[in-house]
């Protein structure tokens, strides 16, 4: 195949833009997911017996409150649970349960404007 000197020019010019364009795409992308990290928080927690006590394989939920969707975490041996990616702008509900023991509800408000927020859960019999 045999280019004109126009014509390599204009290949060139082509190539330059899809790189350009590549770029952008690239700057943009990072600049939404900088964006969705700044309207982002996460929940973490313990999960305790009332002997202040770790408690392993607690069901851990989560509810959106606009949606109603429900994430779950099961604890390990150290009682702890973890829910991230969570929008600054929804109220969530979190509670436990582990056998016929409970906790909570309790609500992460939208008004509550940290990042990562704690809420430990201490199980009770109802």
């Amino acid at each position: 195949m045999r280019y004109t000197r126009n014509g390599l020019q204009i290949l060139a010019l082509a190539m330059a833009g899809l790189v350009l364009s590549a770029g952008l795409l690239a700057q943009n992308k990072s600049r939404e997911e900088r964006r969705a990290e700044a309207n982002s928080r996460a929940v973490q927690g313990l999960v305790t017996s009332a002997g202040d006590q770790p408690v392993t394989g607690a069901v851990v939920q989560l509810k959106d409150m606009r949606t109603l969707q429900v994430r779950s975490y099961i604890t390990q041996s150290d009682g702890a649970y973890h829910f991230s990616g969570l929008r600054m702008d929804i109220e969530y509900q979190v509670t436990a349960k582990s056998g016929d023991a409970t906790a909570g509800p309790r609500s992460l408000s939208i008004f509550d404007t940290r990042k990562d927020a704690v809420m430990h859960l201490k199980l009770d019999k109802k």
